[in-house]
């Protein structure tokens, strides 16, 4: 396994500049770029490490757990990563072969591409974009349509991610409670023209890089990436807590640590990330397994994964949650690293991949109703 520690380090050390500065510092996109962490789901010959989904997955946490923000990158630079397997060769290597690529972009289809040929003229304006600081591009997710406006449709594909190497304008739009280091600024373009060869198919699965990774559901893969940054921010609030064990309260005699309500807390919120870990490795061997045996993830295989990503973003929130009370006054300071822990990771549950309503399929699915799966 690839070693992430020191590009871990550096993103603790830099995680208040990071927050202040609104962006990733510097060092640690360096830090990430230089051990492969932002590639790792880029396929091997455009210079990714085309790993398996669970050894991104562990970067991600491992990120996470020294800065929220450096964590919540790396998942978005991985999970547009996999979009690189739908480019023409030409296309994917100006997008992610450079040592330094990274991509970031948010994928529903709230643009317009005019298709005309081999060229198409793009305008929208994308929320969430998410690294913008730091990518050398930027894409959005967009909806074919002819020079009339009529939808129309690119290799059987209805909508698609547009890739911008440059003429992206950055929205002064992220002003938030917390993953401030993230840059997740709205973004736009106003008819700009890209070649066609520039938008990855979305809606229907065209490889031009195929392999096991690459049969696996891009949504799939973000939800988990999302889930595995509040898994590493509930790890980083035990860490915290546990710094703070020493810690008399104001009225008490013995430190956080001897007391049995602290104690229970700690317990209960490592029990917790240890079985969403355990859940989410044993789901993502299965549907892995699924795509050698068959070259697809299977239905069930597919609702498991989501159930294990929401299973596993709903432990990470509820053990920062629990650290977070615990701690008592001194987690309410900015200067404390559990405060910015606790703004983090309720940011991070705002994303739809791992909403509550996610639920609500999977459960129609396990009465053998009819469902539809397409989101999962």
């Amino acid at each position: 396994m690839t070693d992430w520690s020191t590009a871990a380090t550096i993103a603790a050390e830099h995680a208040e500049a990071t927050e202040t500065g609104g962006a990733v510092a510097r060092p640690v996109i360096d830090a990430l770029v230089e051990a492969g962490i932002m590639k790792l789901w880029v396929p091997a010959r455009y210079g990714g490490g085309e790993t398996d989904l669970l050894t991104a997955l562990e970067a991600i946490a491992a990120i996470s757990r020294s800065c929220g923000s450096a964590g919540w990158v790396v998942m978005i630079a991985n999970t547009t990563g996999l979009l690189a397997s739908r480019l023409e060769p030409d296309a994917a290597d100006l997008m992610f072969g450079a040592p330094d690529a990274i991509c970031g972009g948010f994928a529903p289809p709230v643009g317009v591409a005019t298709v005309c040929g081999s060229m198409a003229k793009v305008t929208g304006q994308w929320a969430w974009g998410s690294g913008s600081s730091h990518a050398t591009t930027m894409g959005g997710g967009v909806r074919y349509v002819d020079p009339d406006g009529a939808p129309t449709q690119i290799a059987g594909s209805r909508s698609g991610f547009a890739f911008f190497r440059s003429g992206v304008e950055l929205l002064d739009t992220w002003h938030v409670a917390g993953l401030e280091g993230t840059a997740s600024t709205d973004y736009r373009v106003d008819a700009m023209e890209i070649p066609v060869a520039h938008i990855a198919p979305m809606d229907k699965r065209v490889l031009e890089v195929d392999g096991p990774l690459y049969r696996c559901s891009i949504f799939g893969a973000l939800a988990l990436g999302v889930s595995m940054v509040l898994v590493g921010l509930g790890e980083r609030a035990i860490d915290e807590l546990v710094e703070l064990a020493a810690k008399i309260p104001q009225g008490s005699t013995r430190g956080l640590g001897e007391r049995a309500g602290v104690q229970v807390d700690i317990a209960k919120a490592e029990a917790g990330l240890r079985a969403a870990r355990a859940l989410v490795g044993e789901t993502v061997a299965t549907a892995w397994d699924d795509v050698l045996a068959d070259g697809r993830v299977s239905d069930d295989s597919r609702v498991a994964l989501r159930l294990a990503a929401n299973h596993a973003a709903d432990a990470g929130v509820a053990a920062v949650d629990r650290c977070y009370r615990a701690a008592g006054g001194t987690a309410v300071y900015k200067r404390s690293p559990m405060q910015r822990v606790f703004r983090d990771a309720h940011v991070a549950t705002q994303h739809a991949m791992i909403s509550e309503r996610v639920y609500e399929p999977i459960g129609r699915f396990r009465f053998g109703l009819d469902t539809d799966l397409r989101p999962l």
